[in-house]
């Protein structure tokens, strides 16, 4: 395993403390690339300036950039557009990848994180992943935990299976809404459009709406496919947002049965980044443990005897180890899941209480990464 050096130039003393800390530490970061064929690149990014096209008219939200332009919007980046990046292609701005379409909740929280930032659309989570890894996004956008539906956990697997580190983390108020062609009414509409979850978070106001339910890939997808097939019997749960960039009306705000969803978010990039003393930072990490009793309780006296708190802790069985055979029974084999643990802690990597935690974690681990560490995001 390659071991991450950082070299910093013209930082004060607290600064390079920090640099050496940080180096220190340097030996538990995964680094490395990985070896893709190479496909014709086809870059899908979004002018902020020409994605805010709404504005408030009457009694709701409306967007007079209608659907007779979406066809100016851009495809989803799908895994087969993916190559290597153009080195002549400098990046001006910060570029960051995410799943959806204009209009989505993960590019939301790309523009809460990085205002100016150019958004690239992708059509799953690998290919948004894998548009960092090969130098045509500067960052990825990826949901990872909310308020309502927990934990996100495929993604946690991506976590894994891609060469990045998370350098970020952004929580965002989800407010689901009901939208629909402009002129239509909540009682003209029999049918609604939205993901899978947007439709299980909001199931108490559209059972008393009394329409029927159609599943789409994502909400701003639903809010696409109302405008641009003129669907006025059709309505889409989705942001305001994606009504903006549409061109619906807003029938109702805040359909969501629980008054408050939070989603959170990790930004990913191909480098770590170097922690600062000015804020709060929190520290993921994931591991496996070898068989034994009260192995995992050790694991977190480790923490708890450093004053570390624990915001979070993760298991999921290993893919490519799902069952692990022990002969502990009077009639043979056992077999048991053995598992992957991910945990994030609220410390920085260039704290000594962490380094020494997590040396003592490796007399119990049998493998171990960090998967970043970050600043605390402490806004909604």
């Amino acid at each position: 395993m390659a071991m991450a050096s950082f070299v910093v130039v013209g930082i004060s003393s607290s600064q390079l403390y920090s640099q050496i800390q940080l180096n220190r530490a340097s030996k538990w970061v995964f680094r490395g690339g990985v070896s893709l064929r190479s496909v014709k690149i086809m870059m899908h990014m979004v002018d902020r300036n020409q994605t805010q096209m709404g504005r408030w008219s009457g009694g709701g939200h409306v967007s007079h950039g209608l659907h007779k332009d979406l066809c100016c919007l851009p495809r989803p980046l799908s895994i087969t557009d993916i190559g290597s990046a153009s080195e002549s292609d400098n990046l001006a701005k910060v570029r960051i990848s995410y799943k959806g379409i204009p209009g989505s909740y993960g590019e939301d929280a790309a523009l809460k994180a990085y205002p100016n930032c150019e958004t690239i659309s992708c059509s799953d989570f690998e290919a948004a992943c894998k548009a960092v890894e090969l130098w045509l996004a500067h960052k990825v956008v990826i949901p990872i935990e909310n308020t309502s539906g927990g934990s996100i956990h495929r993604n946690y697997d991506l976590l894994l299976r891609h060469r990045l580190h998370i350098i970020g983390e952004v929580q965002l108020a989800t407010k689901l809404c009901l939208l629909a062609l402009p002129g239509v009414r909540k009682e003209h509409l029999k049918h609604v459009l939205s993901h899978s979850q947007a439709f299980e978070l909001s199931d108490t106001f559209l059972n008393n709406l009394g329409v029927s339910r159609e599943n789409v890939d994502d909400t701003a997808g639903a809010a696409q496919i109302v405008a641009s097939s003129v669907l006025y019997e059709t309505g889409a749960i989705a942001s305001i947002r994606a009504a903006e960039i549409y061109g619906l009306n807003v029938l109702a705000e805040s359909i969501q049965d629980d008054s408050e969803i939070i989603s959170r978010y990790l930004v990913l990039a191909r480098d770590p980044i170097i922690p600062t003393a000015n804020k709060p930072f929190k520290t993921s990490i994931v591991f496996t443990l070898d068989q034994g009793p009260g192995v995992l309780f050790k694991v977190l006296a480790i923490f708890a005897l450093r004053d570390i708190n624990l915001s979070k802790i993760e298991s999921r069985p290993q893919i490519n180890r799902p069952l692990r055979v022990v002969d502990d029974s009077n009639t043979g084999a056992a077999k048991y899941f053995d598992y992957l643990f991910y945990i994030d802690f609220e410390a920085s990597m260039t704290e000594p209480r962490a380094q020494t935690a997590l040396e003592h974690l490796q007399e119990f681990a049998t493998f171990l990464r960090v998967l970043g560490c970050y600043p605390i995001d402490t806004t909604i």
